[in-house]
């Protein structure tokens, strides 16, 4: 059972207005986060915010209130909204309340815990900083993600953003023995059920666990569903002792589902009309997400930036938490460049020679410096050709082009649509390549060698080197920089 129900402390709804009910109680008050039930069945859910005085509550509705009325009772549960945690959630999809909504029986053998905890003390937290290994080249070099740190993934539709995480999750679980769990807070109904069925296909269902408040759900059922997600996450990192990949898809509609909850209960907007408590009600979700004595907890979080406004409170709230910054870049993927991710727009915290090492800086940066010299580049031979650069100008062309091709990628998630193995690259392997390169020892293999693989050697093995196809690389570049 979720919890035993205290049929003594019955109360009686004084008034509705959408999804916020008042509810009086003559003999016990319901304490802040109980969870109330009303209806003929008991199936309309409520959740206390606020004590009015000594009789009243005020609550909002986790569920639609249709067919609500003054005059019903509620029943008082005695305890807050519970999450299914346990071996027996593993492969399966759930709705705020631990509901299953994949079509299958209720998971035999779960506990069931509050959704309320509080974040790892101090004395519990990791305090060393740790690279998450992704098995990306591109993430990996340019934009390590720490583990337990939480990574801010920004894209537009149709650049690879769903591509790209299902790959993480096929490493995490396949490589690193870890869990995953996917959290969608305001989906829409159909991203939630492509989801499942591209992860059932790619064969990671029986190491994850996906939550969902969709889209059509009221704003405190999706305001509660990251929370819910957080307690399952918590506890495959504190009791059974693994690594966690928690994504979280959107972030930003985290924010939204509280700011109508707020709106609702008659709370004073603060800038823009958010909610006067965002900065709270935000750290409280995202402090949970971190690197303790038993396992991590690693997020990467999908933000929605509104009207491309960096300054917006939501935007600059959740930068504050994040450690990585993932850009996908639509012009990339339309050059075929995947994963689709902007070396110079993207950054991270971890990036520093204290922590990834002084050759590992040392190459990122050579690496950075020559796509920028490169970006800058490209208006002149659009307009004058490769030839007019100068011999260095040149090389640095040749050298950037060959480290775009070498950052692609085949990943395993994608194996039956581009006929191409999945590779998972070390990071070794992506600096040893990424080293030669910047040495010019494939400045006579064709672009191509270099597209598409794992480890730089498979490059020997993919093309001998083609004199006749350097030659030809100079209309390419041409062809290239005219279109972009």
């Amino acid at each position: 059972m979720k919890s035993k129900i205290i049929l003594s402390n019955l109360g009686v709804v004084v008034s509705v207005r959408g999804s916020v009910v008042d509810i009086r109680f003559e003999e016990r008050l319901p304490s802040i986060y109980s969870v109330l039930r009303a209806g003929s069945e008991r199936q309309i859910v409520i959740e206390v915010l606020a004590q009015r005085d000594a009789h009243h509550v005020r609550g909002i509705a986790l569920t639609t209130t249709q067919g609500l009325a003054r005059g019903m009772m509620v029943e008082d549960t005695g305890g807050p909204l519970m999450a299914p945690v346990g071996k027996g959630i593993l492969s399966r999809m759930f709705n705020v309340f631990g509901n299953p909504i994949d079509r299958q029986d209720s998971p035999a053998d779960v506990q069931w815990r509050s959704v309320h905890q509080s974040p790892p003390p101090l004395a519990r937290r990791s305090t060393k900083s740790e690279i998450f290994e992704t098995g990306i080249k591109v993430i990996d070099v340019l934009v390590p993600l720490e583990r337990g740190g939480k990574a801010g993934l920004f894209g537009g539709a149709g650049v690879g953003k769903t591509v790209l995480l299902t790959e993480m999750i096929h490493n995490m679980i396949g490589h690193q023995e870890g869990v995953s769990i996917f959290c969608g807070i305001g989906e829409r109904c159909r991203e939630g059920e492509e989801l499942y069925r591209d992860m059932k296909n790619a064969g990671v269902l029986p190491d994850m666990v996906m939550v969902f408040g969709q889209m059509n759900e009221p704003p405190g059922g999706r305001f509660r569903v990251g929370h819910a997600a957080l307690t399952m996450a918590e506890y495959f990192r504190d009791d059974e002792h693994r690594d966690v990949l928690l994504l979280i898809d959107n972030i930003f509609r985290f924010i939204q589902a509280g700011m109508e909850v707020s709106g609702l209960m008659g709370q004073m907007p603060s800038r823009l009309g958010y909610q006067p408590t965002m900065g709270t009600e935000l750290s409280a979700l995202e402090e949970r997400i971190a690197n303790t004595d038993t396992g991590a907890i690693t997020s990467i979080q999908a933000v929605y930036v509104p009207a491309d406004d960096f300054t917006d409170p939501a935007a600059v709230h959740t930068f504050s938490h994040l450690s990585a910054s993932i850009v996908l870049s639509r012009k990339r993927a339309s050059e075929g460049l995947f994963p689709a991710i902007d070396p110079l727009q993207s950054s991270s915290k971890m990036s520093t020679p204290g922590i990834v090492g002084e050759r590992h800086y040392r190459l990122a940066q050579e690496i950075r410096r020559t796509l920028a010299q490169y970006t800058e580049l490209k208006d002149i031979i659009a307009m004058l050709g490769l030839e007019q650069l100068s011999p260095e100008d040149r090389n640095v062309v040749a050298r950037a082009r060959r480290l775009e091709r070498f950052l692609t990628q085949p990943f395993f998630t994608t194996e039956q649509f581009t006929g191409l193995p999945g590779k998972l690259v070390s990071l070794k392997d992506a600096l040893d390549g990424c080293e030669r390169i910047l040495h010019d020892e494939f400045k006579d293999y064709p672009e191509k060698a270099l597209y598409m693989i794992g480890a730089i050697d498979e490059a020997k093995k993919k093309n001998q080197p083609d004199k006749a196809a350097v030659k030809t690389e100079s209309n390419m570049y041409a062809a290239d920089t005219h279109e972009s």
